[in-house]
């Protein structure tokens, strides 16, 4: 092949991979041949290891932990081969380079998981302690930077606080759609439930006794050897808001006596033998929202558990007892809810006013 026909083909490859889709498909494949996260070589082809011990070592970290792992790998891989640099193992700089980039559109927190799972797939390739790229001082020294100028404040969801919860029993109906949703809602505040949680509760894992219910959580986000966890809900006085009452309502209704709490429904309400999705918690939400006159878009499935933590905190609950509840590991976030709990109870303008 002559040099006028290498000149040709080099102006009409990247022509056809653009308008074929190649130049992405080709990318996708090369992230995905070093995301190792999943199907790490190093394991796979480890002749010292059984076969049981493959498949639990591939179970080291969460779905979801991977799914967030491995799309953030694939836009740092993305960017590696724009730039013409190499992402395993990546230089320091390299690293540097990309964060300040995504810095320009990201916010510090999103730019924070980047360094994560950049790190993280390293290790996964043997680079670890001081062969890590993402773990050097450049880096480090980068993400300081990018905090301090961009602050990591992170406007949340509205909670839904208790007086709330007053507001939304108005909005439930007598059917069965109703039912579930109202249960949904009032035990997902009560236990303080991620969203995961809450479509994952099962009916065996319900107890009911004279004082309320107890709900068994076999594994979570802060629980991933799966110790479990029991979370107790007690009968609310009032009956408008009683969690326990709500589901007592909804199961004798659906007439569910095993598998999943919380349903879907057929177009013609037939009840599904399978759970909800998570997402389906956040929608659920935001229609109650909108039915009390509160404007949807600030609502989310997370507004059940912050929306008890702030309440808590207004009604004087300590921090370790509402992390009891909530199952945080660190005070951190649970001192941030106490704290936008108690914004105008422990506001100064209070004395001032009395005066």
């Amino acid at each position: 092949m002559n040099d006028f026909m290498h000149c040709i083909i080099a102006q009409i490859c990247p022509i056809i991979e653009e308008n074929y889709g190649i130049h992405d498909e080709r990318a996708a494949m090369r992230a995905k041949k070093n995301f190792l996260l999943v199907k790490n070589q190093r394991i796979e082809q480890n002749e010292h290891l059984s076969e049981k011990a493959k498949a639990r070592l591939g179970k080291s970290k969460a779905d979801n932990t991977l799914k967030a792992y491995s799309a953030d790998w694939s836009d740092f891989s993305d960017w590696c081969h724009y730039h013409g640099e190499r992402d395993l193992p990546a230089r320091p700089e390299t690293i540097v380079n990309y964060l300040n980039d995504l810095a320009d559109d990201a916010k510090a927190n999103t730019v924070a998981r980047r360094v994560t799972a950049i790190s993280e797939n390293h290790m996964a390739a043997g680079y670890t302690g001081k062969n890590n790229p993402a773990k050097d001082a450049l880096v480090r020294t980068a993400m300081e930077a990018i905090r301090r100028e961009k602050g990591t404040f992170q406007q949340g969801k509205a909670p839904i606080l208790m007086e709330t919860l007053y507001v939304l029993a108005d909005c439930f109906g007598d059917d069965i759609v109703s039912l579930r949703d109202r249960a949904l809602i009032f035990l997902g505040f009560a236990g303080a439930f991620r969203r995961s949680e809450l479509v994952a509760i099962q009916v065996e894992h319900l107890t009911f006794t004279s004082q309320g219910l107890v709900v068994l959580v076999p594994q979570s986000k802060s629980d991933q050897l799966g110790r479990g966890t029991e979370i107790a809900v007690p009968y609310a006085p009032d009956p408008e808001v009683c969690a326990v009452r709500a589901v007592q309502a909804w199961l004798q209704a659906a007439d569910i006596h095993t598998g999943p709490l919380f349903r879907p429904f057929t177009r013609s309400h037939s009840l599904r033998d399978s759970q909800l999705t998570d997402k389906s918690v956040a929608l659920i939400v935001k229609k109650y929202a909108a039915l009390a006159g509160f404007n949807p878009a600030s609502f989310a499935g997370h507004s059940l558990r912050r929306g008890f933590a702030t309440s808590a905190a207004q009604h004087d609950v300590d921090a370790l007892t509402i992390m009891r509840q909530t199952r945080h590991h660190s005070e951190k976030m649970v001192h941030r809810y106490i704290e936008q709990g108690n914004i105008f109870k422990e506001n100064p303008l209070n004395k001032m006013y009395k005066k």
